[in-house]
């Protein structure tokens, strides 16, 4: 997540949302890698890095390395400055880097912000490609750069709509990425969807409404939703930097089955032991409110409560088909959205985030 704000200027509640998304987010993806690649014999793992803000030098290094037989060699997370070079610890000849940008949904997390840093990165991805001899990067997308899916399930051919400033700035970094194919460059592009699972905090907010019974559906709750657990993703991930056929292709990483929100929500209140959510709201209001909301607080730089991108939930459909994935790369998602479901609660659980079950769902 990146916060274009001097430091000392920072509010509590902003270093927490830095903190949650570019470390825990990248604890739990690498905690969630590493075993694959110590089954795998071996190999490096993952060196993130998060631009967290703008000072006058460069933030210190926290890091730490992650061994163990067979295991990941290392882990490193940085903090520092936008403009150090990405390239500089990439320096282990043979090697596959993996890119992501990811910035949660606030309604002012600008375009003038985004783009370049996805220009930037991607520059860097590429010039660091070259420079020390990796011989594969991986660019991670989203599925969201193809917007509402009109006649589901969308592949990988299905036109570009995004819908929103995050996802036009995704498709912008994929486009460099593609660029890149053309000029020859050794590159794999993945679109993931709807990434679950635990470690993942984006979907706590519905689990809690869900057990607290203040969740409530607005609009039919038949719009399609693709959700993909966490450990399929890596696997996808894994497959794009080591399959040969990998090479210039682009893949949507998703589970099997995609589902309608009313069975997601219901799968969740089945996981959660309390009775699903019943009744239906109407659009209109929510949007209306969700306008309100970003119109009082842009201004104010205050992400707000409710804005329209979060009202997108209800009404856009999202559901792909991962054939090209399977034909490819031999990919194979194991985990069925009922099982991915309740490993998530019972994780949520551990952390102290849900309370313990309250009553059997009828």
């Amino acid at each position: 997540v990146r916060v274009c704000a001097n430091v000392a200027e920072m509010s509590p509640a902003v270093w927490h949302q830095i903190r949650q998304t570019s470390l825990s987010g990248v604890f739990y993806a690498c905690h969630t890698a590493i075993p694959h690649l110590r089954r795998r014999g071996g190999g490096w793992g993952c060196e993130p890095r998060s631009v967290e803000g703008v000072v006058d030098h460069a933030l210190p290094l926290v890091g730490g390395r992650v061994g163990g037989e067979g295991g990941a060699r290392r882990v490193v997370l940085r903090l520092g400055r936008d403009r150090e070079p990405v390239d500089r610890a990439r320096r282990r000849p043979g090697a596959v880097r993996l890119h992501v940008d990811a910035e949660p949904g606030g309604a002012h997390g600008g375009r003038e912000r985004r783009v370049p840093l996805q220009r930037r990165l991607a520059a860097g991805r590429d010039h660091a490609a070259r420079a020390a001899g990796v011989r594969r990067v991986v660019h991670c997308s989203t599925g969201g750069v193809h917007g509402h899916v009109e006649a589901p399930p969308a592949d990988e051919d299905a036109p570009f709509s995004p819908g929103d400033i995050y996802q036009r700035t995704k498709l912008e970094g994929e486009l460099l990425a593609q660029a890149a194919m053309r000029e020859g460059a050794p590159v794999s592009v993945i679109r993931p969807t709807g990434i679950y699972g635990p470690g993942d905090l984006r979907f706590l907010k519905l689990f809690r409404a869900i057990h607290s019974g203040a969740f409530r559906m607005f609009g039919s709750g038949e719009v399609t939703y693709h959700m993909t657990y966490i450990d399929d993703l890596v696997q996808g991930i894994v497959l794009a930097g080591e399959h040969p056929a990998a090479v210039g292709e682009i893949f949507l990483i998703a589970s099997d089955a995609y589902t309608t929100l009313n069975d997601l929500v219901r799968t969740i209140a089945d996981a959660l032991k309390v009775a699903p959510p019943r009744g239906h709201l109407p659009m209109a209001p929510l949007l209306a409110a969700a306008t309100m909301c970003e119109w009082i607080c842009r201004p104010l730089g205050i992400d707000p409560p409710l804005h329209r991108r979060r009202c997108e939930f209800f009404t856009k459909a999202r559901a792909f088909s991962n054939d090209k994935a399977k034909r490819y790369l031999g990919f194979q998602p194991r985990v069925t959205l009922e099982e991915g479901i309740l490993r998530t609660a019972a994780w949520y659980r551990e952390q102290g985030f849900l309370p313990a079950p309250r009553y059997q769902a009828a």
